[in-house]
């Protein structure tokens, strides 16, 4: 009996023409990538399981999907091991590999392992998929692709400015305008947590205050008040449940606040540089807000912190972020290169510019012009300008069997194909090609010479 045809829930086939709008957002960040100056690599679809795991905190390390030793796996478990049920110390033995969670960690094994190759400061950029054991939902994938862009070996804040005005440029040629480049910075919150006598409990305080948007400043504080935080402590950070105001308001805000944390201060100096640059290179379409609830990447981001949101009228999640890391690469034995990186999410992307219909026409087009067969002879004539078109960089094809006139008709307007040529018998003895323009329905005779000459203009 034969199998169901499925694919797994979170995974996706695309179509020639998901395909085709996928390709325009990558070429286009492809594009301004090389532009910056980054240079492109590419890393293993899976790494070893000590590559990946213990670098994305707990809830990180639940979503790493693991690969099976090949073999009998179970063969080495130890028994004891076994009996436990502990899966947590069963997959260490029987599974050494694993799907690669995010482009990062691997950069950073990368950089390790060719540093003697590299010329630093080494700007990268990386397009590929990575996989999430996550579960699945609008805008969220199993299997997914990121395109990535860091800069290693600089602690420089130019750095930041230049990524934000490379968000700045994708978005804009992207023609998607409205989107939010949300900034905070590490020190910040290691300051806010420092001044409430509570720096133990940063990751507690920041996961809390992450969630502000969602549960609202009563269930931030009810949830600060479940990990230990004392209610003296929430009360001195009230005023940033209510942080409003321009970037340089809630910067002057912020000065109050962290007045008496040193690394506060530090975080608010690395703010205050980048806005400065800003307002001498003022952004094409996106704008920049200071937002001190944003708290991604705790795990590994030392400094700056991005977060890009879509238009307002756009129900969807973050469509890319990044950070500033000092350490990185120290997980692997190099350490003091710092680094920091931005990463566009093509998924959430492509569904944004879909509601919002901004893909242009003509990504429809796969084939410019479909000559038409009316027998051996004519498909033999056909194919010799169709050769010499492809030649010329107009994409064209002949179809393949001598059907009705009104088959290959429906054929090339269900391809969205705009132009068809009918070469029959008179048209071989005149040495012409009748050029048809489909959305019209007119009709015109050329040279083989001046048709290739009209199809490279259109």
């Amino acid at each position: 009996m034969a199998s169901k045809a499925s694919i797994p829930k979170g995974t996706r086939d695309f179509s020639p023409l998901e395909v085709s709008k996928r390709h325009y957002i990558i070429s286009t960040i492809q594009e301004h990538f090389k532009d910056f100056g980054f240079q492109p690599i590419e890393t293993p679809t899976f790494e070893n399981s000590d590559t990946l795991m213990g670098k994305y905190g707990d809830e990180g390390d639940r979503l790493i999907f693991k690969i099976l030793n090949s073999g009998d796996f179970l063969k080495k478990v130890d028994t004891a091991v076994y009996d436990q049920k502990d899966s947590l110390k069963l997959s260490s033995s029987i599974s050494e590999k694993a799907l690669k969670y995010d482009l990062t960690v691997p950069f950073a094994r990368y950089v390790v392992q060719h540093q003697n190759e590299i010329d630093f400061p080494f700007k990268r950029y990386q397009i590929q998929n990575v996989y999430r054991a996550d579960r699945p939902q609008k805008g969220r994938f199993r299997e997914f692709t990121q395109c990535d862009a860091d800069v290693i070996g600089s602690d420089s804040l130019w750095q930041e400015v230049e990524f934000i005005q490379l968000y700045d440029a994708v978005f804009s040629s992207l023609k998607l305008e409205g989107v939010t480049i949300k900034m905070n910075n590490r020190k910040i919150l290691s300051g806010l947590a420092e001044v409430i006598g509570e720096s133990d409990k940063l990751i507690d305080f920041t996961v809390a205050l992450d969630k502000l948007d969602k549960i609202g400043e009563e269930g931030v504080k009810k949830e600060m008040l479940e990990k230990g935080i004392s209610e003296s402590a929430i009360e001195n950070i009230k005023p940033i449940f209510n942080f409003e105001g321009d970037f340089g308001a809630k910067i002057n805000l912020l000065k109050s606040l962290l007045s008496n944390s040193e690394i506060g201060q530090k975080g608010i100096e690395e703010l205050e540089f980048i806005q400065k640059a800003l307002q001498g290179l003022p952004l094409k379409t996106a704008k920049v807000d200071l937002d001190v609830t944003l708290a991604r990447g705790l795990n590994y981001y030392t400094g700056a912190i991005f977060e890009i949101s879509a238009p307002p009228k756009v129900k969807m999640g973050s469509v890319g972020g990044g950070g500033r890391y000092d350490d990185l690469t120290g997980i692997f034995g190099l350490k003091n290169m710092s680094g920091v990186g931005i990463s566009f999410g093509l998924d959430r992307i492509y569904l944004v510019l879909e509601e919002l219909g901004l893909f242009p026409e003509e990504i429809k087009e796969t084939t410019k012009v479909l000559f038409i067969n009316f027998g051996e002879d004519e498909a033999f004539y056909a194919l010799k300008a169709v050769t010499q078109l492809r030649s010329s960089s107009v994409s064209a094809e002949l179809y393949p069997d001598a059907a009705k006139m009104k088959k290959q008709m429906t054929y090339a307007d269900r391809r969205n194909i705009p132009y068809v040529v009918l070469a029959g018998g008179s048209e071989m003895q005149s040495k012409v090609y009748n050029l048809k323009t489909m959305k019209t329905g007119e009709q015109e005779s050329f040279t083989l010479e001046d048709l290739i000459k009209k199809l490279s203009t259109l």
